[in-house]
């Protein structure tokens, strides 16, 4: 190929250079980059095959529509076959039948130990059958004399084939009655496993996607502090020897986490989980949860502790009654030439996904729990910011979150788990119009990105079928006694913009080292900080230090022997005129917080009684799960003037609680202000 580059000639005879060449060979290649990247062709239901329903065998229910083919047990309802394009099975065969497609809970009686429990059916039935579309149902209905082992729960598991659609949409209802014993239920999922002999490169946006170790590379690794991490010490791949491996540090935010999936090569298949909407996740639009991992594994995680600990309201207390609609979602399948390349699956994916979300609510499901859209409501209106110390005038919320979920106190939002949630972002002048919304009692809450803390309506709002809510304009007010003397970060409830520090090299996920926005989700960032102050702790002068100098998690010090020390972390600042007989007011807003208690001293580092303490607090984990952020706290600090004085003074912020390597918090923004009028 060189060779002939160097003798090629242009018309007269000269000489073209391997540099021209070169040259050349890159303007094609850009030229080639910026054309559309070609679509996968869809058939549609006219040209498509009827559906087919096949219940002849008892154990087996098959559904084909041409395009996959579907295989239920029966009566359980788990999916244990998905044949495509040539495939038999999509599915790990050499897994039982019941470890392949299936629902689970993770559950536990009050004080009692959990349980981990599939959603077995014991009654099946058809809803609808004709040539365009089989809707079948997998039931079980819970009572006394199934035992302690069994979560109390009313389960209709519901599957969808549709023509012309090539993939499978499903959904499940979830009851509890009243009366029922109490119960926590902590994780509600599907998950498929996939032939891991196929499906090797996992996809979950355009810039976290790559090449996965296999599930043994896992079991011959060496296991490192936070269980789930393990590094590869003799990995199929040899690529990937020397890298980390943590189904965590593939989660994701929900408001984010629309589609994800795996890709086989031979032939060249896609598998993905498309989550067309939000209405039925936990906790907001912030809330973090696990995606695809090593397995090849495909999650949708519709309710789980994770990134929140147990403050998620998971518990059913007294005989509450419940239920709940979870999905549908849409397991979605596509194809390309072999000569072809296998990432225009991911671009087909997205594309689908696109598709699912202009759709919904789907018109299609035939369960009178979940609503159309003309028995949707809407709500509309205009946020506004209103903190005289920055403008006199009402400000835009720019690009606000505002959400419909249970009422609630401020901020509820973000810990509860049981109800519809319904968010928007608002456009930069603070317009929202939240579409949808299914007929119930909610409260409207929001936050907005660079202003502190919550805000939330002052009435409850009904929607009812049909309606279409205007509530002009709505005014937050954020926490605000007086003007900002200083502040550290911005209130955006993440430590994102504070120092993030590099890896080890020898505990990297490659996947990770391209985008500084992603070096948080390395493993093992909490040691670091013992790294770079092996005896002294952090010091952040006002007016001196920067941003990047404040470490993105304030964590305890290795002791060694497996030992850890409390670590307090100094702010030096000046006041040139202080009055003494007023407060001051020191906000502290944390991104994060694991089993942390924070105490707030002024210029007394030896105060036997700090001015303040957050006792103990937090259960998210963030800091071992390679998140940015858990759940969201605010603290109002009254200061009285009486401990300042004029020139320097210290901030003291002791994290006193030092049992283990991952206890810590996050902080969002930090701010001191003067006194109120002033």
């Amino acid at each position: 190929m060189i060779t002939k580059m160097k003798n090629a000639r242009w018309p007269g005879g000269c000489h073209l250079t391997l540099v021209v060449w070169l040259v050349i060979f890159c303007f094609f290649a850009a030229a080639f980059a910026k054309t559309p990247v070609r679509k996968i062709p869809r058939t549609n239901d006219n040209s498509a095959l009827g559906v087919q329903l096949n219940t002849k065998n008892r154990q087996r229910v098959v559904i084909n529509n041409g395009l996959v083919e579907v295989t239920f047990s029966s009566p359980d309802g788990d999916v244990t076959g998905i044949k495509y394009k040539g495939i038999d099975n999509v599915l790990e065969i050499e897994n039982d039948e019941d470890n392949r497609g299936y629902w689970d809970v993770v559950w536990n009686k009050p004080g009692k130990p959990i349980i981990f429990e599939k959603l077995v059916a014991t009654d099946f039935r058809v809803i609808m059958e004709d040539e365009n579309q089989v809707e079948v149902s997998f039931t079980k209905t819970w009572d006394l004399s199934m035992g302690k082992s069994t979560v109390p729960l009313t389960v209709d598991k519901r599957y969808i084939l549709r023509r012309g659609q090539s993939g499978l949409y499903m959904y499940t209802i979830l009851e509890r009655l009243e009366g029922w014993p109490d119960v926590d239920m902590d994780q509600i999922r599907v998950v498929f496993k996939l032939q891991k002999d196929k499906f090797h490169y996992m996809a979950l946006s355009d810039y976290r996607r790559r090449t996965m170790p296999m599930p043994e590379d896992r079991t011959s690794g060496q296991p490192l502090a936070y269980k789930e991490a393990v590094l590869l010490t003799k990995p199929i791949n040899p690529e990937l020897r020397g890298e980390v491996d943590d189904k965590y540090q593939y989660s994701c935010e929900d408001k984010d986490n629309k589609v994800h999936g795996w890709i086989a090569e031979d032939p060249p298949v896609g598998f993905w989980m498309i989550t067309p909407s939000n209405e039925f996740r936990v906790g907001g639009p912030n809330k973090q949860d696990l995606t695809s991992h090593v397995g090849p594994v495909v999650l949708n995680m519709f309710t789980s502790t994770h990134y929140a600990g147990k403050d998620l309201n998971t518990a059913y207390r007294n005989g509450e009654p419940w239920k709940k609609v979870l999905g549908p979602v849409f397991v979605y399948l596509n194809s390309v030439s072999p000569k072809e390349d296998f990432l225009l699956l991911w671009e087909d994916a997205k594309e689908q996904m696109s598709v699912e979300v202009n759709q919904w609510p789907y018109d299609f499901p035939q369960s009178e729990d979940f609503p159309s859209s003309d028995q949707r409501g809407a709500v509309t209106g205009q946020l506004l910011v209103r903190d005289r110390y920055i403008n006199g005038r009402p400000m835009h919320a720019s690009s606000a979150y505002v959400g419909l979920a249970a009422p609630g106190d401020v901020g509820s939002w973000q810990t509860e788990a049981k109800g519809y949630q319904f968010w928007i972002r608002a456009d930069r002048h603070g317009h929202f119009v939240i579409k949808n919304v299914r007929a119930g009692n909610y409260s409207l809450y929001a936050w907005v990105p660079g202003v502190i803390g919550d805000y939330k309506y002052e009435a409850n709002i009904t929607v009812k079928p049909g309606s279409r809510i205007k509530l002009g304009y709505l005014v937050y007010e954020p926490p605000r006694n007086g003007p900002t003397l200083w502040d550290i970060g911005t209130p955006d409830r993440s430590a994102a913009e504070f120092y993030v520090p590099d890896g080890y090299p020898t505990l990297m996920n490659k996947l990770y080292t391209r985008d500084p926005a992603e070096k948080f989700r390395q493993y093992g960032l909490w040691n670091r900080y013992s790294d770079l102050y092996p005896n002294d702790d952090l010091v952040y002068t006002i007016g001196i230090s920067d941003v990047k100098d404040w470490f993105f998690a304030h964590v305890t010090r290795d002791a060694g022997n497996k030992t850890y020390d409390p670590t307090t972390w100094r702010i030096i600042f000046e006041l040139e005129n202080v009055d003494r007989n007023e407060n001051y007011t020191l906000r502290l807003a944390l991104a994060s917080a694991t089993a942390s208690e924070i105490q707030v001293r002024f210029n007394n580092p030896s105060s036997v009684r700090p001015l303040f303490t957050t006792g103990a607090i937090g259960k998210d984990n963030a800091i071992a799960r390679h998140g940015i952020h858990g759940l969201y706290w605010l603290y109002g600090i009254d200061v009285p003037g009486s401990q300042l004085v004029e020139g320097k003074n210290t901030v003291y912020l002791t994290q006193s609680r030092s049992d283990g390597p991952f206890f810590g918090v996050m902080y969002d923004y930090i701010r001191l202000e003067g006194p109120r009028g002033t």
